[in-house]
């Protein structure tokens, strides 16, 4: 079979990457960047890929990936300049690592991957590195929610969890008067944690607290937008009207989401 005209498109990426990053011929902007200028677009590309997922845009979520496929191959390159590793050595490392997590498919064991043993295979995986803490690993730049509850996951594996929801209840409750009760420099500390107890409580009814408050952010998005457009449409200036008559186009939202 003869060879295409056109080299694979992953390596013409790491070419062009390459040239962006030429010293002497590259673009002003790349060459100047460093692992922490470029670290808030990784994550921004990351959170536009969950975008395009959620709204079910395919053709938006294809060139999102090609903008964090970027962000990888931009990483990678900066690292080979530098003497540490390069794009295949990331490359070998997943694929060594996602067959090592899947004894079941790449090697000996039979049955299902559960839960546990996932989390059995990482914990090895941890101890391998030297680390010593049930916590450790877990990602500080992740938000705040997802790093709450992968940290209770965590202390939950040693055995430090509630046996049942009364627990997490009654904490909640003493929380919110603790909050209600705290000085103006203790709200924040206090304030989280009525969240941090909030996500053990979501979590134990087997919800993702950051897919809960995405979903509920959507809801409140979009009810908020439909009142503001049922004012419009009555004449009114919705941030003119009283809480009361608010309130009434809220009621008169959700009324029309149950007929839908």
């Amino acid at each position: 079979m003869s060879q295409p005209d056109t080299p694979p498109q992953i390596d013409r990426l790491l070419t062009i990457m390459a040239r962006l990053r030429d010293p002497e011929r590259g673009c002003e902007w790349d060459t100047a960047q460093s692992f922490e200028t470029i670290a808030p677009y990784t994550i921004e590309e990351a959170y536009e890929v969950a975008d395009a997922i959620e709204r079910k845009d395919m053709s938006d979520l294809k060139s999102e990936l090609g903008d964090l496929l970027l962000q990888v191959v931009f990483h990678a390159q900066m690292a080979s300049e530098a003497g540490h590793f390069s794009f295949e050595d990331v490359a070998r490392s997943i694929s060594d690592k996602m067959e090592s997590r899947h004894p079941h498919i790449f090697g000996s064991e039979s049955g299902m991957m559960t839960g546990e043993r996932w989390e059995d295979i990482k914990a090895s995986e941890r101890a391998g590195t030297g680390e010593t803490s049930a916590l450790d690993g877990v990602a500080n730049a992740l938000p705040a929610l997802m790093r709450s509850e992968k940290l209770q996951k965590r202390a939950a594996r040693v055995g430090f969890e509630w046996d049942d929801l009364k627990g997490p209840k009654a904490k909640l409750a003493e929380e919110l008067e603790e909050l209600e009760a705290a000085d103006a420099p203790d709200k924040l500390m206090e304030a989280g944690d009525v969240l941090f107890v909030a996500v053990n409580i979501v979590r134990r009814y087997g919800v993702d607290a950051e897919e809960a408050l995405r979903a509920s952010n959507s809801k409140f998005e979009s009810r908020f937008r439909m009142m503001e457009e049922m004012a419009s449409t009555d004449g009114h200036d919705f941030a003119e009207l009283s809480l009361d008559r608010q309130e009434a186009y809220w009621k008169k939202v959700k009324e029309t989401e149950k007929v839908i």
